[in-house]
């Protein structure tokens, strides 16, 4: 915060200005009078606030403001900071953060200095969501994971009981061997409860289901109580860590589980679009770690997703750098058919901007139709960005903001405060006269009354159909060759029927048919309108008779309380359930895959007739494969026409002239017969979605959960570190930490640890997936008296490093041109022998030996992953030398001091004639500069120039102290 300045040094302190007589202080960009602040796009404008109020001269400088005030020219030229007023982690990124604060006090303590000075400068809301599975469903428990898989170390001592055979649900379904397990360790009440999991219930005959936590009954009907109470055993560990950070830590805030997706909390519970704090009120604006960060857009908050290196010097106090971005003016027009849902202005819109190029740009939304829109409407759109590759879609706050927010726990006072603030800077949309409208880069107009209901697949979002089109566009893929639209079915094989027995009653699976049905209301589907019709149209449907078959997989995951307070509220809740879908829980469930296995009949069906079976979500994620194995179409769609497809069986069906099925009494039930007005829908939705829901959310976040409320965690200024544990681990980031910067050394005779060609992604690099049995992580965590059913994945490990190192450059589809064919291997040079990438590189450190890596174009492209330049860091990288990099990565490999070395143009390793079994000498002078050009010698007398991707001094610094984590470190020192 620029406040925390002098104001007597602060450069723009003649533009402070005050509200509420004078009590409450901000800067206000308008003082500047300068006639570019008013054509400004609102997105920029927020950009430019930022760095007036945080201009420190270091970070941010007074070049960096003009740069952003003269936006119109220098667009895609300048490269500019921002500095958000909070970063957003998920559980998954949150974990290594967290762990190298907590690594960091070490080392201070270390140095005789107090470790409580490390903390997070700027606020931090860490929300624990991505730990939910699905052990247990609608129709019997299924096949539950042993808790110690998870955090805590697998029994070999079980006490082993049975479960009961489930009764028949929706029309004689009953799954077979249901298991589960379960533990007394996480009990307060336990004596067991500070050590190790140490009973687990499995499966005995006539006895009922028992809660993990007291081993007393637990009714069969408390789905989500159910699978919330194993995810807090499995990740007994972590929890634990999460709950010490959060009383550690000062500006650290633990959202537990069972409260909601990272990104509905953060709509209806974090978001303030103003940030009051000290005196000063200041725009809300937001980084976050989950990839539906886009969505705050919607509240007219400014934020996009960042990876986890980012987020850290975000925490640490250092801004985001960006290129000064082209705005796209999206104008809205026309009107919305009453019958289009949100999901299908969704869709729409992400056609016709994709479509655009837009890739890298923000998207600001103005005109008339604008007004139109609900903010959960305008959520919904901006979560979608990411699909057309827009950094954000920005609404700016307007009059409809404000009314969403008299809807919520907002206080009338806070209103006027937004208001009044918001119009003083003006940050607010009035929809007045054209020439008043921000100038953009570019205008893109989308007619909303063009917009008629759309799904998406089979097998990518961008690949949307009419719902009118969908029997003949799915026969045509069965047609098609294969690839995203085609599957090349043999015309004779496309009638096939395969009957199966399932409950003791008989069905068939054809081409189409759905065997997973999943309503999810986070992502595109947190609009409450989008699950009111859904839940109406259940209710119509169960009074008209109809339902769904009992061998599809239903499921209900709300995105957060909030959601299964209205349908509740609203009466239709039980007609969801009805229909088969129960909820299941509060987390990623369904659309990352964790999905229970559909009955092996089913499966059997799909396989003896090769079908083309499908599933069917609301959710934005559905590639091949990622559902079910067994499933090679998938579509998203809306969670009313989730409901009517799970209904009618089929995604082959033409709602216009089939029905979606027939009555016990001969009648026809058509789509149109149930599906509820848009008029209904917004009736239901005043009458539920009222103040009392954001209160009811506000009451269990600040109250958590009995189980969370339990955990117990140590009272101590640094985290004693349990030596044992395979999930937490101090990482060695801080080993040998000086108080004086280092002089930083040349490489020296370094060896090349891979040798890669062009477009090597962060999927390369950064450890993701499950964990090979015959990985170097595997024989570490077999080391340590681990089965592989306990190897869990990358992503539940990312707190240990010594896990993650191992995983670093682990992909199977790596291609190193040291092995010639696709594997995590390389060679090791002075032994001439291959192994695995870690062993070699252990190898290479335990003899003093430096390391680098050659690569080839789009060095570091893909999406953001937090161990990208960690893992090769410890892997004792110094260097990569690349004919270019995705700028992220560059910037990552900088904060983590290892130096991005750029080929000069036309020059690549085999144009140099490299082989890579050379060494290399990369010599660093006394003064090294920003873009400085350097002279790397090699072992065969050859000598070629790079340039160091240093953009400012900045950076220099960074990389001269190791890294942004060893240079926070030393300050503090």
């Amino acid at each position: 915060m620029a406040h925390t300045l002098r104001l007597k040094e602060h450069p723009y302190r003649h533009l402070i200005d005050t509200l509420d007589d004078g009590s409450i202080k901000f800067f206000n960009p308008h003082k500047i009078n300068d006639l570019r602040y008013d054509k400004l796009p609102f997105s920029v404008r927020i950009l430019l606030e930022a760095a007036i109020r945080n201009c420190d001269g270091f970070y941010i400088k007074e070049e960096d403001v003009q740069n952003i005030l003269d936006w119109q020219r220098q667009q895609c030229k300048a490269e500019v900071p921002f500095s958000p007023a909070r970063v957003l982690l998920q559980d998954f990124t949150g974990i290594p953060a967290m762990v190298d604060l907590a690594a960091m006090r070490d080392a201070l303590a270390k140095h005789g200095v107090d470790p409580g000075l490390v903390n997070p400068k700027c606020p931090t809301d860490i929300i624990v969501d991505h730990l939910l599975q699905i052990d247990y469903s609608k129709c019997a428990i299924q096949n539950a994971p042993n808790p110690g898989g998870g955090d805590g170390p697998n029994p070999s001592q079980s006490t082993s009981r049975a479960l009961p055979s489930r009764p028949p649900s929706r029309g004689g379904s009953q799954c077979g061997g249901a298991r589960s397990s379960c533990s007394k360790a996480a009990c307060s009440d336990s004596p067991a409860s500070s050590g190790p999991l140490s009973a687990s219930v499995q499966q005995i005959e006539n006895t009922p289901l028992l809660c993990p936590f007291h081993l007393q009954p637990v009714s069969e009907t408390d789905t989500a109580m159910k699978n919330q109470e194993l995810e807090l055993i499995r990740n007994k560990e972590r929890l634990q860590f999460f709950k010490w950070c959060s009383k550690a830590f000062k500006n650290v805030n633990v959202v537990p589980p069972d409260v909601g997706a990272v990104h509905q909390v953060n709509l209806e519970y974090l978001s303030k679009v103003v940030q009051l704090s000290d005196g000063w009120i200041y725009p809300d604006s937001v980084v976050g770690t989950d990839s539906h960060t886009t969505m705050i857009n919607g509240l007219g908050i400014l934020g996009w997703g960042v990876g986890g290196i980012e987020s850290e010097a975000v925490m640490l106090g250092q801004p985001v750098s960006l290129s000064l971005p082209q705005v796209v003016g999206c104008k809205l027009v026309g009107s919305i058919n009453p019958l289009t849902t949100s999901i299908d202005i969704v869709l729409g819109i992400t056609k016709h901007l994709r479509q655009a190029g837009i890739a890298g740009r923000f998207v600001e939304f103005f005109g008339p139709g604008v007004s139109q829109l609900s903010v959960p409407d305008r959520t919904t759109i901006a979560n979608m960005c990411p699909e057309y590759n827009a950094t954000v879609s920005f609404f700016p706050v307007d009059h409809v903001t404000l009314k969403h927010f008299k809807k919520t726990n907002f206080s009338q006072e806070k209103l006027e405060l937004m208001e009044s603030y918001m119009k003083a800077v003006k940050l607010f949309q009035t929809y007045g006269e054209p020439s008043d409208e921000p100038v953009f880069s570019e205008v893109i107009e989308i007619n909303l009354s063009s917009m008629v209901p759309y799904v998406s697949g089979p097998k990518r979002p961008q690949d949307r159909v009419a719902v009118n089109s969908m029997k003949e566009d799915f026969h045509s893929c069965l047609d098609e060759k294969v690839g995203f639209k085609g599957f090349h079915i043999a015309k004779e094989k496309q009638e096939t029927r395969v009957p199966f027995l399932h409950g003791g009653q008989e069905y068939q699976l054809v081409h189409g048919s759905v065997v997973i049905a999943a309503v999810i209301s986070c992502t595109n589907n947190c609009n409450p309108s989008v699950m009111l019709t859904a839940g109406l149209l259940a209710k119509r449907a169960v009074e008209a008779g109809l339902e769904v078959k009992p061998y599809i997989q239903t499921s209900l995951a709300p995105g957060s309380g909030m959601v299964t307070h209205y349908l509740n509220a609203s009466g239709v809740l039980p007609y969801f359930s009805q229909l088969g879908f129960e909820v299941i829980g509060y987390g990623c469930a369904t659309c990352v895959g964790n999905t229970a296995p559909l009955p092996e009949a089913v499966v059997d069906a799909i396989k003896q007739g090769d079908l083309v079976a499908c599933g069917v979500l609301s959710g934005n994620r559905h590639f091949e494969g990622r559902l079910c194995d067994c499933l090679r179409a998938n579509y998203l769609a809306s969670p009313p026409l989730v409901v009517a497809y799970a209904i009618a069986g089929t995604v082959a069906i033409d709602f216009e002239t089939e029905p979606l099925g027939v009555t016990p009494e001969g009648k026809k039930v058509f789509l149109r017969d149930v599906w509820p007005s848009r008029e209904e829908v917004q009736e239901t939705e005043e009458a539920t979605i009222i103040a009392s829901i954001f209160k009811d959310l506000r009451g269990r976040m600040e109250k958590g959960n009995t189980f969370w409320n339990n955990f117990e965690c140590p009272d101590s200024v640094v985290f004693p570190w349990d030596l044992k544990s395979t999930y937490i681990r101090s990482p060695n980031f801080f080993n040998k930490l000086s108080k004086e910067m280092p002089v930083p050394q040349s490489v020296e005779n370094a060896h090349v640890l891979l040798f890669l060609g062009d477009k090597v992604t962060t999927d390369h690099i950064s450890p993701a997936g499950s964990i090979a049995r015959v990985s170097a992580a595997a024989k570490y965590l077999l080391s340590k008296r681990l089965t592989p059913r306990e190897f869990n994945s990358y992503g539940a490990r990312r707190g240990n490093d010594a896990v993650m190192t191992r995983g670093t450059f682990a992909s199977i589809k790596l291609q190193n041109r040291f092995v010639g064919k696709a594997g995590p291997k390389t060679l090791h040079i002075p032994s001439g022998q291959m192994m695995d990438v870690y062993e070699a590189a252990d190898r290479y450190q335990r003899d003093g030996v430096h390391l680098i890596i050659l690569a080839g174009k789009d060095y570091g492209s893909g999406s953001s992953r937090d161990w990208v330049a960690k893992g090769p860091y410890l892997l004792g990288v110094r260097a990569v030398i690349a004919e270019s990099f995705e700028k992220l990565h560059k910037n990552q490999l900088l904060g983590m001091g290892i130096m991005p070395l750029q080929f000069l143009p036309g020059q690549n390793a085999d144009a140099l004639e490299l082989s890579g079994k050379e060494k290399f000498t990369i010599i660093l002078p006394e003064n090294l500069g920003a873009r400085q050009q350097l002279t790397v010698k090699t072992s065969t007398e050859k000598s070629f120039t790079v340039t160091a991707l240093f953009d400012s001094q900045t950076d220099v610094i960074c990389f001269q102290h190791g890294g942004l984590l060893r240079y926070v470190a030393r300050t503090l020192l």
